[in-house]
């Protein structure tokens, strides 16, 4: 692979740090040296005459090249689920599809091969950076699993080690030896894979316990550290006033609490005091009804994510089209239910294309992810600008961002090593190729998986959540005429 490359007359969404705006060059080039962008040029700054021998030139005419996008919030294990929950609830998968219910009926390989198929998934829709919460510790050989397909994967993973507590003998004392040997593996040193921790156990576990985790994740200053949090109803309060009572918020290590639903006064205070973030999972708050009723009017400290990606899209720029679209509906219905029209659109589409990119790097604490500038990674999407869905663009973030599709990713770089190139995916760093090698064994896996799915029986919702918040029945829409 070149450790020279140069993009030629393309269109180039670069990022000016001063204004912390979107720059159009167009047209442009752009040059990849080793792991950075070393430069952007355009008719007044021609490209230099003495690139590196060798160097690696892509005609990119009609091309628009986008900085990678950062997904905040995951699971990659669980991709072998796909398509068998789609009309799941919440409440449904806790008892039927989350950490505790999956344990013991996928080992190292199905957690492996999952892992590296869902982030073949997101490079795919050029995904560059994912937050992959790993709940899926239930032993050693699952743990390590996970970290192998992720580093695999040649994706930019910042992968979280869970700590819980688990019906077996793997108890906290073996997850922290684990913990420690799995974030000194000397792979870490040169792959864009980092390590992160996970924990949700603030209400649950031994003061002991939540210190211990605390503990760990400062002392090593991990990359990031993540929590679930559901409010209101869903009682799971794991938001920025529970963390910094533990010690935890104002700290060095990025705290990245995903959906953060029913936030108060205090919790918004906290979080922008802090500095740390929200991930918002569109798709997935609106599949399960998590809501997030406080989420636009926080938006500077927030990003975008994923969450359970087999029961909907993997892509950040559908998630970041939801959430634009969603938000403007609810601003604009806030004005119609005064009898007033409102005007003008409350969400330019400039700050949905930032929280898909530039937000996620800085929930990380990362101001060279996300963004195309000298100096940041290499981590890139090209886009088919000539497809029938974009052909004609004038902006390319409203291209991408309501006009694109996966399909019209052409090329992806992580690192600035090439991981889809023409629109075909290329093989792991292990050397597998998708189709010859992870696709088969990943078909395997997913079908025993997806086989002892069906022989269970589905959970009886009834009663309350938690033994706290009451279920209730919904009604049912339905579009045939009775």
């Amino acid at each position: 692979m070149s450790s020279s490359i140069l993009f030629e007359d393309a269109t180039i969404i670069a990022f000016d740090s001063d204004s912390k705006s979107f720059k159009i060059v167009s047209p442009g080039s752009l040059w990849v040296k080793d792991d950075r962008i070393a430069g952007i040029y355009d008719a007044s700054t021609p490209t230099p005459a003495d690139l590196p021998a060798g160097t690696e030139r892509v005609p990119s005419k009609g091309k628009i090249i986008s900085p990678g996008f950062v997904d905040t919030h995951r699971h990659g294990w669980q991709t072998a689920y796909r398509t068998i929950a789609g009309n799941t609830t919440l409440p449904e998968y806790f008892f039927r599809y989350g950490q505790f219910a999956a344990m013991g009926s996928f080992n190292a390989e199905d957690v492996y091969i999952g892992q590296l198929a869902g982030l073949y998934e997101c490079l795919n829709a050029g995904v560059t950076t994912t937050l992959d919460h790993a709940h899926h510790i239930w032993d050693d050989a699952t743990a390590k699993a996970g970290l192998d397909g992720s580093i695999d994967s040649g994706a930019r993973v910042y992968w979280c080690f869970t700590f819980h507590t688990i019906p077996n003998d793997y108890d906290h004392t073996k997850q922290l030896a684990s913990a420690e040997a799995l974030r000194t593996d000397e792979r870490l040193k040169t792959s864009p894979t980092e390590f992160g921790v996970a924990f949700d156990g603030w209400s649950m576990e031994p003061p002991e316990r939540i210190k211990s985790v605390v503990d760990f994740t400062v002392d090593n200053n991990v990359s990031v550290f993540t929590t679930h949090s559901l409010g209101g109803p869903w009682v799971i309060d794991n938001g920025p006033t529970v963390l910094n009572n533990h010690n935890i918020l104002q700290t060095p290590v990025p705290v990245v609490i995903s959906h953060a639903s029913f936030m108060t006064p205090e919790d918004v205070s906290l979080l922008r005091s802090s500095n740390q973030y929200v991930s918002i999972t569109p798709e997935s708050e609106m599949h399960y009804g998590h809501d997030h009723e406080h989420s636009h009017e926080i938006m500077d400290q927030c990003a975008l994510g994923v969450d359970t990606h087999f029961t909907f899209s993997t892509d950040l720029v559908t998630q970041a089209r939801i959430w634009l679209q969603a938000t403007r509906r609810g601003l604009y219905r806030e004005k119609l239910a005064t009898n007033k029209i409102g005007h003008p659109n409350p969400f330019d589409v400039e700050q949905a294309f930032y929280l898909a990119t530039v937000a996620g790097g800085l929930a990380l604490r990362r101001d060279d992810l996300g963004v195309i500038r000298v100096g940041a990674k290499a981590d890139l999407v090209v886009f088919d600008g000539e497809s029938p869905n974009m052909l004609g663009f004038v902006d390319p973030l409203a291209a991408i961002i309501l006009h694109s599709n996966v399909g019209d990713v052409q090329h992806v770089l992580v690192d600035g090593k090439w991981r889809k190139k023409d629109g075909v995916l290329l093989p792991s760093v292990s050397g597998d190729a998708w189709k010859e090698t992870i696709q088969p064994r990943f078909l395997a896996s997913a079908r025993e998986i997806q086989k002892k799915w069906a022989e269970r029986p589905l959970p009886e919702i009834k009663g309350k959540l938690f033994e706290v918040t009451e279920l209730t029945v919904l009604d049912k829409v339905n579009v045939k005429r009775l």
